[in-house]
């Protein structure tokens, strides 16, 4: 297939609760966006690559239209999603049909007939079984046109939605139209795609550097991704965990691609007791797993609590690149007693992992964003970083001189070589006669002399010990 010059964005839109991120994820292939019966869930847009029958498309979850106009959070997200409206070549009208036309629905139909300039396609969803039949009728009261009727949750329709989608694709963009023969495989694509919730956010390595945006619920973080990409990209306010998805932005810095996450704010477990808290702490735990460098937001008020250190060690055990950034720095008194808390607390509860950057930032006022997104990078690198075997195994030679392995049974433990088998993180295979006798504090003495002569500040290095009596490679 030849690839358009202008990727078409489709955005589905509809009042709360009509399925419109179970439609999102069917699009999409895989589970990204979370689903709940309580209206809502969904709070900031999101997009993601979809594809059905032949066709690819950028395909964009949004907030529920609430016929609100206030500066309460509901009216903040009827906002997000008008943007998203904006920025779209065609909308997706959803409606449930088991529940019929609503006024909230009909209120919106007209919105977006009198408003809205972007092409709207009317989706009757929930059309599984004879229970659906008078909401499908109904639909065409909207004046939105003939309703595609469809049911995003057993992935049936979805012939019907190609076909509709089919006119508005890129001119210069060949597609395949669906005839009868190609329905059976419209259905096997759609049934692959089921949603797994045991899948990661992104199941194909980006070229893209992937920084998460982490911390515990209210410390900013959301502010830092809008003060990052220069828009307000995702909701903000004084409401505690606002964020419920993890929401990824493509971006461009300095001329690098970055996919920017911003996630949910983690609390400890004993504290997560709603269902949506759950599933959004699970989502976020699968951006830190798929992401390169983590920015751990903390308060200045609050620096390293018991929860942050959780958060940290969790980066850490996943092998990913951790940096701190203190935000709200400009409101603090006594800044060299906040830093010398922070190293203090850094070098007793994290001691695995010697010197994690730390900047201190105010994303409410864009100060010093310009050096965390370097030190983002200089930490990527450092992650990335293969030394040569050869020098790997002089500097070992060095070190085993300078203080010996441990004697085990009258006899002294010899280490015959080592070579690093792979980055992201750092990690390297030292082999020794007796792998098991080898003790932790030997195996800590050779990573931070790695540490310090490679210069890997910051990022986790993993030692595996293998068992050999001559050079592996000879």
């Amino acid at each position: 297939m030849i690839k358009a010059t202008h990727r078409l964005t489709v955005a589905i839109v509809g009042r709360p609760n009509v399925g419109k991120s179970t439609l999102f994820n069917r699009l999409v292939g895989k589970k990204i966006a979370l689903v709940d019966d309580t209206p809502g869930v969904t709070r900031d847009w999101r997009a993601a690559d979809g594809r059905v029958g032949g066709l690819e498309f950028t395909v964009v979850d949004t907030a529920g239209l609430e016929d609100v106009f206030d500066g309460s959070l509901e009216a903040r997200m009827r906002v997000q999603t008008e943007r998203a409206i904006q920025r779209a070549d065609v909308c997706l009208f959803l409606i449930d049909a088991r529940a019929g036309v609503t006024a909230m629905d009909k209120h919106f139909a007209a919105w977006l007939r009198a408003r809205v300039k972007t092409p709207t396609i009317l989706v009757a969803n929930k059309c599984e079984g004879a229970a659906s039949q008078p909401g499908l009728i109904e639909a065409f009261e909207l004046g939105l046109g003939e309703p595609v009727p469809l049911s995003a949750e057993h992935g049936e329709g979805m012939a019907d939605l190609v076909e509709s989608l089919l006119p508005h694709m890129p001119k210069d963009e060949p597609v395949e139209e669906p005839d009868q023969a190609d329905e059976d495989s419209i259905a096997v694509a759609d049934e692959a795609a089921e949603p797994d919730a045991d899948m990661p956010v992104d199941e194909t390595e980006p070229k893209s550097l992937q920084l998460a945006i982490v911390g515990r619920p209210n410390v900013g973080k959301s502010t830092l991704l809008n003060a990052l990409v220069g828009e307000e990209r995702v909701l903000t306010g004084p409401e505690a965990g606002m964020t419920r998805d993890a929401i990824s932005v493509e971006w461009t810095w300095k001329g690098r691609p970055i996919r920017l996450v911003d996630t949910a704010g983690l609390r400890r477990r004993a504290r997560v007791e709603a269902k949506l808290e759950k599933m959004a702490n699970q989502d976020t735990l699968r951006v830190i797993r798929m992401a390169h460098v983590v920015v751990l937001v903390l308060d200045a008020d609050g620096i390293l609590d018991k929860q942050d250190l959780t958060i940290a060690r969790l980066v850490i055990e996943e092998g990913r690149a951790l940096i701190i950034a203190l935000n709200k720095w400009d409101a603090v008194a006594d800044k060299n007693a906040a830093l010398k808390q922070l190293s203090d607390r850094l070098q007793t509860s994290l001691p695995q992992v010697k010197g994690i950057p730390t900047v201190t930032i105010s994303a409410l006022k864009g100060q010093r964003l310009e050096e965390l997104l370097d030190t983002v990078v200089t930490t990527y690198n450092v992650w990335n970083r293969r030394i040569p075997t050869s020098q790997l195994n002089r500097w070992l030679s060095a070190m085993t001189e300078s203080h010996p392995p441990p004697l085990v049974d009258g006899r002294r433990l010899k280490i015959r070589y080592m070579t690093q088998v792979k980055s992201r993180p750092p990690t390297f295979a030292l082999f020794v006669s007796k792998p098991v006798d080898l003790p932790d504090n030997y195996s800590r003495y050779l990573v931070n002399g790695l540490r310090e002569t490679f210069e890997l500040p910051g990022v986790p290095i993993r030692m595996l010990l293998r068992k050999g009596s001559t050079n592996p490679f000879d």
